[in-house]
């Protein structure tokens, strides 16, 4: 290790060695040498590993301003030809059978480069510096990859395994629902099987939602979490609610214990600076912190595993110990602070490119944190108050002190979450997604613009309202042409709680896109009947009900519209109910 310290250190010879790589080492003769010889002893092999150890090493501790402003020792275009390079060459060394797929996981050149392209590609991920989609391999089409992988070919799942990047995005999305449904299919949760009787039934009173949730779901087998959760509810006066017992009840269930549990102010999590939540490292105010953390990971992966997208922004250093990130051996807590502490990550920064004598600073391996009005000690390793911080050993005290603060401090309560999320979500499945925005997208949906002809598209319609219907097409023209952009997000997340759509499009939002013509107020809303039916298909009305507001049950991803007669009013009427949050009622 001290040698590969040495060497790494030393920038003129890292520079030169990938010079050399760059303009000698020919990816096509390589994978010929290695195809007749597969042996980690052929020169230009030695120099790809020497190589690959010393810049994982080096790129590991490298802050922002070394690698994106000062840009050295590497330019950000010798980075990005880097991260090309090793790309091709683990790509092609499993594709094309190379060397024996049943050895090369552990061969010395994929083990090497594999480990950069991977710290290469994390780094991208967090802070961009290679074009948009620099890291596809366009030499195969997805397609033919995943029908090699629906064939059991190990390239194919090896590759998945280890670099799934190579592949779209969109495409890892399609291959995770069809692990989930076919997981379904094998356990018998097929559609016909919803209308079962077999299945676990709650009763949640609406003002203990968690207490009751947690007390009849937290012990229940994953597998039996996985199946049919029917909800019955009582409401405030103890009486059971009329609700309709299919999915959009566990819907409104799921979505309500979630909003509640990530609320800061039950202290089980924290906010960053840019209000992403993280677990709180003083959750154990709460009885039973850790047991409410295995059962907050199973809800979420419950609300995966169905599809149901929940706007839940978590700090992206927490989604990579949910990917299971933090513990390869290349990872640095340091790159990933800003996402929690940017303050703290300002002043290691400081320390680490302190030009006076780092001992003036008089520090040592601890810190005094103020937790609930108690001063407390934490040492960073065994007997760190008495260490001092010294030139020597500054890198490894920044490294420390990010170490504790994102992984020490929250290890209890983050392992609990990500127990019960993994038994619900199969960790290999996990393995598909390679960075936290990835992750994100999966649980909060799609980040791209709401495509208003995909959701119309998809929009089934109740009490008399059809597509080509007065108020349907003044809708979708003013949702089309007269709402920003935010307004739409507004509108979505009016009807089904969450602003973003879903991942592969509103054709997999579940329940499906409604909207239903009502013409009483929701407390006297019986649903759809003969007359009302009649009356909005055939646009007969007594009067326009200008004092209605157009209200929602998120549960079913509901809208409720009155059967407005001028285009002008059912626009602001609906501008306004979407703006004041009005409606959110289940029927």
């Amino acid at each position: 290790m001290n040698i590969l310290t040495g060497i790494s250190q030393h920038e003129a010879l890292l520079s030169k060695l990938w010079h050399y790589i760059h303009t000698h080492v020919r990816l096509k003769s390589l994978l010929e040498q290695l195809s007749n010889n597969s042996s980690s002893s052929l020169p230009d092999c030695q120099v790809l590993i020497l190589f690959c150890d010393c810049a994982s090493y080096l790129i590991t501790i490298l802050d922002d301003i070394e690698m994106y402003e000062q840009q050295l020792p590497f330019r950000l275009q010798q980075v990005a030809d880097m991260g090309l390079f090793f790309n091709q060459l683990v790509f092609r060394v499993v594709w094309n059978n190379v060397i024996d797929i049943r050895v090369v996981a552990n061969h010395s050149l994929f083990v090497g480069a594999h480990g950069l392209l991977t710290l290469l590609h994390e780094r991208d991920c967090r802070r961009q510096y290679a074009p948009k989609n620099h890291w596809l391999i366009k030499d195969v089409k997805a397609s033919a990859f995943l029908g090699e992988l629906e064939h059991g070919k190990k390239a194919a799942s090896l590759l998945l395994q280890k670099v799934a990047f190579i592949i779209p995005h969109k495409e890892r999305v399609l291959l995770f629902r069809k692990f989930v449904n076919g997981e379904k299919a094998a356990m018998g949760l097929t559609e016909s099987v919803f209308a079962s009787p077999q299945s676990t039934l709650i009763t949640i009173h609406r003002s203990r939602i968690i207490e009751d949730g947690y007390r009849q779901l937290a012990a229940i087998p994953a597998q039996a979490l996985k199946g049919v959760i029917r909800v019955k509810f009582v409401n405030q006066q103890g009486l059971d609610e009329a609700g309709i017992d299919q999915d959009g009840v566990f819907k409104e269930f799921l979505e309500e214990t979630i909003k509640r549990v990530f609320d800061p102010s039950l202290n089980l999590f924290k906010v960053t600076s840019e209000m992403r939540l993280y677990p709180s490292p003083t959750s154990s105010v709460q009885d039973n912190h850790l047991l409410l953390f295995e059962f907050v990971g199973r809800m979420l992966g419950k609300a995966v595993y169905e599809g149901i997208v929940v706007e839940v922004p978590f700090a992206p250093f927490f989604l990579t110990h949910v990917l299971g990130h933090h513990y390869r051996s290349n990872y640095s807590s340091i790159d990933e602070l800003p996402s929690l502490d940017p303050e703290l990550y300002k002043n290691l920064t400081y320390i680490k490119h302190y030009e006076g004598d780092v001992a003036d600073l008089e520090l040592n391996f601890s810190f005094d944190e103020d937790v609930m009005g108690r001063l407390i000690n934490h040492e960073l390793v065994p007997g760190g108050k008495a260490i001092s911080v010294t030139r020597e050993n500054m890198i490894y005290y920044v490294h420390m002190m990010a170490h504790f603060r994102m992984h020490t401090q929250i290890k209890e309560q983050s392992n609990a979450f990500i127990r019960g999320f993994r038994s619900i979500i199969n960790p290999d499945w996990l393995s598909l997604f390679s960075r936290a925005p990835e992750l994100q997208c999966l649980i909060s949906g799609d980040t791209a613009e709401i495509d208003m002809q995909d959701l119309r598209a998809h929009t089934q319609y109740y009490g008399g309202f059809h597509n080509n219907h007065r108020v349907i097409v003044w809708l979708w023209d003013i949702l089309q042409n007269d709402f920003t952009a935010q307004e739409k997000g507004q509108f979505l997340k009016f009807v089904t709680s969450c602003s973003k759509p879903p991942l592969l499009g509103f054709t997999n939002l579940e329940p499906p896109f409604s909207i239903r013509c009502v013409e009483v107020s929701d407390d006297q809303d019986t649903g759809d009947t003969v007359g009302s039916v009649l009356r909005g298909f055939f646009t007969i009305h007594k009067k326009d009900p200008i004092g209605r507001l157009p209200t929602s049950s998120t549960c079913f991803n509901l809208l409720k519209l009155p059967n407005y007669q001028r285009k002008a009013t059912l626009r602001d009427k609906l501008r306004y109910a979407i703006c004041s949050n009005t409606g959110f009622e289940l029927s």
